[in-house]
């Protein structure tokens, strides 16, 4: 089982769950997480173990956040359709995607997770240029990964019925 699977299993991923999950304030909202995780953590020097309050706060939003908001009134937004590939990219072992998205998708997990390298350490040392540099690699990589969720989604859609009805 993939990293994705584990985590829509974990988050008790629904149908009706993705249907609000796709709502863009869930994609924005769960979005900034990690830099509030990265300023909370680091923030243990000013405050010391208080800091573990909004780490746990943060960490159960990401468990709640894909079926806090309600289901969206379009689809047709950027972060709606890049949930609507994630969805389809964690289905591929059941309905096969184009061997063009796998690989890139693969390359840009390995970036994310090479990001989360500096970014350990510099919140580990206090090392602000590591933490920053890794910050900006998670948050680049997951971007362009988004992106490259909205172009799976519409590839698949045009072949594939169930696909295109998420689209409204």
């Amino acid at each position: 089982m993939d990293y994705g699977t584990l985590l829509a299993k974990l988050m008790r991923m629904s149908d009706e769950k993705w249907k609000r999950h796709a709502n863009p304030w869930s994609v924005w909202t769960r979005f900034v997480i990690l830099p509030f995780l990265a300023i909370t953590i680091w923030s243990r020097i000013l405050i010391g173990w208080w800091c573990l309050f909004p780490v746990i706060l943060l960490l159960v939003w990401t468990m709640v956040n894909p079926g806090y908001f309600g289901v969206p009134v379009s689809t047709r937004s950027w972060a709606s359709r890049a949930t609507l590939g994630e969805r389809v990219w964690l289905n591929k072992k059941s309905i096969a995607i184009p061997d063009h998205h796998s690989v890139f998708v693969h390359i840009l997990n390995s970036v994310v997770a090479v990001g989360f390298i500096p970014l350990i350490y510099g919140l580990v040392s206090f090392e602000f240029f590591a933490m920053l540099l890794g910050l900006g690699m998670v948050i680049m990589g997951k971007l362009w990964f988004l992106d490259r969720m909205v172009w799976l989604y519409q590839d698949m859609a045009q072949s594939n019925e169930e696909y295109c009805s998420w689209l409204y």
